[in-house]
């Protein structure tokens, strides 16, 4: 009788600001229908969240985003996506728990908004790496400009990328993974990056 193969399921997030995208990435690559929580913006958020740049936004995720990629038989990657607005900060936390590692997700209209993400995941040593979601009519800058507004150590990466697009997403992912891999690697040297 064969036994059953053990699962890994793999947790990430996607995290940033308000508005960068990060439903739509994980709704770009989930295999399953992706659990949302989006609401529709009220009057009650007029002076609470910061619309600049983000004008034409409607809802806004008040607790988690969350879609599933199977790799293979016994590989399962869960992706959850942070809430971007301040008063629903606290959540993070409790999503970041046994995440092996973080996409920050920045929108080069709004790049302060994703200061908060950067630092969350340096403050706990959270391996992360910083994708610039590429809206139409935003500013285009060179990911070295990019890395040096956000204050990011030439070890994490920075790239480019569509979150409508499924297969820049899944480069996205992709590059994650390298990251976190080449990290745990360093960890077991003894050598902190």
């Amino acid at each position: 009788m064969n036994s059953p193969l053990a699962i890994t399921a793999v947790k990430l997030l996607v995290a940033g600001g308000f508005g960068v995208g990060k439903t739509t990435m994980i709704s770009a690559i989930s295999e399953v229908a992706p659990l949302r929580t989006e609401e529709l913006l009220s009057e009650l958020s007029n002076g609470v969240d910061d619309l600049a740049g983000v004008e034409a936004k409607t809802t806004t995720t008040v607790a988690l985003d969350f879609g599933r990629i199977t790799i293979s038989d016994d590989l399962v990657l869960y992706l959850f996506g942070t809430p971007g607005q301040e008063r629903f900060w606290f959540l993070w936390d409790e999503l970041a728990r046994g995440a092996l590692g973080a996409v920050v997700l920045a929108d080069t209209r709004r790049l302060d908004a994703s200061f908060a993400a950067v630092d969350y995941f340096e403050r706990r040593a959270i391996p992360f790496i910083v994708a610039v979601n590429c809206f139409d009519n935003a500013p285009i800058y060179d990911i070295e400009e990019i890395r040096v507004a956000l204050e990011i150590d030439s070890r994490v990466p920075v790239l480019l990328c569509d979150a409508r697009d499924r297969d820049s997403t899944k480069d996205v992912l992709l590059t994650l993974a390298e990251h976190v891999l080449a990290q745990a690697e360093s960890a077991g040297r003894g050598t902190r990056t």
